[in-house]
């Protein structure tokens, strides 16, 4: 069985709606692991414009999976070195928490491994 890169990769501008209330980044961001097929999360790099801290959340069928703060006007490279399977049929999003009426961009790299 060969291995295949997937990626969810873009600009996204957002506005925040509140720390505690994430809402999608952008509908576009989404995945969902082929039926014959396993995932795993590899990497994430993200970068975030605003002066303000904010944060994604990746969800797998709705539920939180990881969390990954980006510092105001930074950016983040994050190498997992735990890494599960995601079962056939999961669906992720990633999501963004940022304080209310915050605006500004998310620059996102996130590489996926199908398998």
């Amino acid at each position: 069985m060969e291995a295949a890169p997937r990626f969810l990769q873009g600009v996204f501008p957002f506005t925040g709606g509140g720390l505690d209330k994430p809402a999608p980044l952008d509908g576009k961001l989404a995945y969902k692991v082929p039926p014959d097929k396993r995932a795993q999360l590899i990497y994430l790099r993200a970068g975030n414009s605003s002066a303000e801290l904010v944060y994604l959340v990746l969800t797998r069928d709705d539920k939180p999976m990881r969390y990954f703060p980006i510092g105001a006007k930074s950016a983040v490279h994050v190498p997992l070195a735990v890494i599960e399977d995601i079962q056939p049929g999961s669906k992720l999003e990633i999501l963004i928490g940022a304080p209310e009426g915050v605006a500004g961009t998310v620059t996102l790299d996130l590489g996926l491994l199908e398998i």
